[in-house]
């Protein structure tokens, strides 16, 4: 009977797979993201937001009038100050955020809003960088891969 050579058993030796270690890695990772992001998020979040949180996330997405790119918060011109006082008005009236940005949008335009509109032409603002993005990975992926192949012929005709 011919001598075999002993196998390495990793639980005895105490190494483990590269693979095995990438995986669970990459899983620890998604998980710490995923619990990141859940938080971040407020699930779970039992009570509504008060009026002054409202207030404050409404004038931080609404723009100032008078200026150029700083939101009404962030303003202490004229017109920021009657804004913030409108808001605030608009809230103890019982107006809902939409409503209240859509006051805006009526009397200024859509650019008085400091995020574009997720809808309509708007949407292109947010679907353009991402398509860009997507073709220029895939672009990118197909270099590398005529690259290999190109190298790999190179290697075989050696």
């Amino acid at each position: 009977m011919p001598d075999r050579e002993p196998v390495a058993d990793p639980a005895i030796t105490g190494r483990t797979s590269r693979r095995g270690l990438g995986i669970v890695s990459a899983v620890a990772l998604v998980v710490v993201a995923a619990a990141a992001l859940s938080i971040g998020s407020g699930v779970g979040r039992s009570s509504a937001p008060s009026g002054a949180v409202r207030a404050a996330s409404l004038e931080s997405r609404i723009r100032c009038p008078q200026c150029e790119d700083i939101s009404v918060a962030q303003s202490e011109a004229s017109s920021a100050i009657q804004a913030r006082r409108q808001i605030t008005s608009m809230l103890a009236a019982g107006s809902t955020d939409a409503q209240i940005e859509q006051s805006f949008v009526d009397r200024y335009g859509p650019s008085i809003l400091l995020s574009p509109p997720a809808t309509g032409l708007g949407a292109l603002v947010w679907i353009l960088p991402s398509v860009g993005a997507t073709l220029a990975i895939g672009a990118i992926g197909v270099l590398f891969w005529r690259r290999q192949r190109a190298l790999g012929r190179l290697r075989a005709g050696s």
